[in-house]
This record gives structure tokens, C-alpha cells and sequence, in this order.
């Protein structure tokens, strides 16, 4: 997993990739190519 300041790039780069929130924290996940899987600081 990638962390990183901006994650619009990240969301861009794949189809499947979305954006969730979770305690505060913003991720990128992606069920079929999870190497795109990223969280913001």
C-alpha cells in the first residue's frame, strides 16, 4: 500500500480503483488489482 499526499492520480489510473473513507483516513481500494491500493496521510 502507497501512502500519499493526493490521491486523484491514483483513483485515476484504473477503472476499479474507489474512494472510500474510513476513520478519518482516505483510501484508494481495488478488489480485482489490488496493487493500486493507496492511503493519504
Amino acid at each position: 500500500m502507497k501512502v500519499k499526499s493526493s490521491l486523484k492520480s491514483l483513483k485515476l489510473r484504473d477503472l476499479n480503483s474507489k474512494l472510500v473513507r474510513r476513520r478519518g483516513r482516505v483510501y484508494i481500494i481495488n478488489k480485482k488489482n489490488p496493487k493500486y491500493k493507496a492511503r493519504q496521510k
